[in-house]
């Protein structure tokens, strides 16, 4: 009975390899899934950033000084764990 196992894998295998090439057309090739994704996923506004980031704690509209606003954003971004991608939208929003 052991030697007949690598017998029988080796059948799966073939039988798994037949079924994939029936199911593609003539002059098919297999797809590529290491091919990167076209797909471009928008940046989070800086409103949609404090929606989801910021008004957990603090109620909107927050109102810091401009001059102070960069500083605080970066203290908060290690707060809140925020990407350097929401700090510049964040900043953007509230100091434009």
């Amino acid at each position: 009975m052991i030697r007949f196992t690598p017998c029988i894998s080796v059948l799966l295998l073939l039988v798994g390899l037949v079924s994939v090439g029936a199911a593609l057309q003539p002059g098919q090739a297999l797809p590529d899934h290491t091919a990167p994704s076209k797909v471009h996923i928008a940046a989070p506004t800086g409103e949609q950033v404090f929606k989801t980031q910021c008004s957990r704690c603090h109620m909107p509209p927050m109102s810091i000084s401009p001059r102070i606003t960069g500083t605080v954003i970066m203290h908060m971004r290690t707060r809140a764990r925020l990407s350097r991608q929401d700090e510049q939208s964040l900043l953007k929003f509230m100091a434009p």
